[in-house]
């Protein structure tokens, strides 16, 4: 029985964007979620850079007095986007961004240019870097997958970004979040790297609080993780939210209404004692078969999945893209340009605003408070 519906992440998470003069540059902007979530703390996006053109429209589409770059970043010059916002060099009060996190994800392990670092795509970190450095703003937060911190591949590249800010004289401070632990609807685990030229940067408390991996204790003294019954339990039924494709089909789609909510395709093992296993121990990805649990928090949201990838809902079909908008923190509102593949490359890919909103205003208030209210 799902639990009653109360207010969404989104509606908590400051829900208006007001009007600042703490300006703010946006590079690989995607959808918006670091924008706006960046604007709920009081900044305000002046220029956004994105070369994937829904993605552009989108943030034109939401963002109407942002200029939106549409092209690679390693075409454009600092002096361009710092022009485009009527800045000069030390003027904004803040640099976003997340680089591609495709190299630096646990995905593709098993290629030999991911696994010696030689990725091509990672290179755009050092682009990140030569704006914040040509830029000078006084405050920046970069984000991307949490396997940018892991000690593997990945870790030449992490040593060499907290280097080379420290070398650039701001205040660095680095931690991976779970978004869970922060009133968003979802176990989504994401690095983030905070800069500052005026202290050292401080990071939220949570908010929140459940069970996760290997954590052994639980603060009682915090709410319980938010989850996907109260996020979009009042949408299950809504029978004019419905999109095409949205059925399971396929070899494997008919065994998605045996599984139980929050379970998987283990759940058709031998060693969880099915009767009839179709499938060996952990010989698929996590995510294969995986339903949500109406009681608990959704999985990271995917944002290319394949047609067997979940998260599945619990009523045994792909998540509409109302409901994603809803597990990402996104106002209803928000209008997403493109197809529904794209919409859902683009949500998938976006930084939870509710979340965003909470470390900027973080980032916001460490150190000296020069900003103005």
């Amino acid at each position: 029985m799902l639990a009653m519906i109360r207010r969404r992440p989104s509606d908590d998470a400051g829900g208006e964007r007001s009007v600042s003069d703490l300006p703010a540059i946006s590079l690989f902007s995607g959808a918006g979620g670091l924008d706006l979530g960046v604007e709920r703390a009081g900044y305000k996006i002046l220029t956004a850079v994105e070369y994937e053109v829904d993605a552009a429209e989108t943030l034109r589409r939401n963002f109407p007095h942002a200029v939106v770059l549409e092209g690679e970043l390693t075409t454009l010059s600092t002096r361009t986007i710092l022009s485009a916002a009527r800045l000069t060099k030390g003027e904004a009060e803040l640099l976003v961004g997340g680089p591609p996190c495709t190299p630096f994800s646990k995905s593709g392990y098993w290629l030999e240019y991911k696994r010696s670092g030689k990725d091509p795509d990672a290179s755009l970190l050092d682009e990140y870097l030569r704006v914040l450095e040509e830029a000078r703003p006084r405050t920046f937060i970069l984000e991307n997958v949490f396997g940018l911190a892991y000690r593997n591949h990945n870790a030449t590249w992490y040593k060499r970004l907290l280097k080379t800010c420290r070398a650039l004289n701001y205040n660095v401070s680095a931690e991976v979040l779970l978004a869970a632990d922060y009133g968003v609807p979802q176990r989504r685990q994401r690095v983030f790297v905070v800069g500052s030229l005026d202290g050292t940067p401080n990071f939220p408390r949570p908010t929140h609080t459940g069970p996760h991996e290997t954590r052994r204790r639980i603060d009682s003294e915090l709410p319980r993780h938010v989850t996907t019954g109260e996020t979009i339990g009042d949408l299950a039924d809504r029978d004019d939210l419905a999109e095409e494709r949205e059925a399971v089909n396929g070899k494997y789609g008919h065994l998605l209404p045996e599984i139980p909510p929050g379970d998987n395709y283990l759940y058709f093992t031998a060693k969880r004692g099915h009767p009839a296993p179709k499938f060996e121990w952990r010989k698929r990805y996590w995510s294969f078969l995986l339903k949500l649990d109406p009681d608990q928090p959704s999985p990271t949201i995917q944002a290319q999945p394949g047609p067997y990838v979940g998260p599945f809902h619990w009523n045994d079909r792909r998540l509409r893209l109302p409901e994603i908008k809803r597990l990402q923190t996104f106002p209803d509102e928000y209008e997403i340009v493109g197809s529904r593949r794209s919409a859902q490359v683009q949500l998938g890919n976006a930084v939870p605003p509710a979340l965003a909103e909470l470390v900027a205003r973080a980032a916001r208030y460490s150190g000296k408070e020069r900003q103005k209210s």
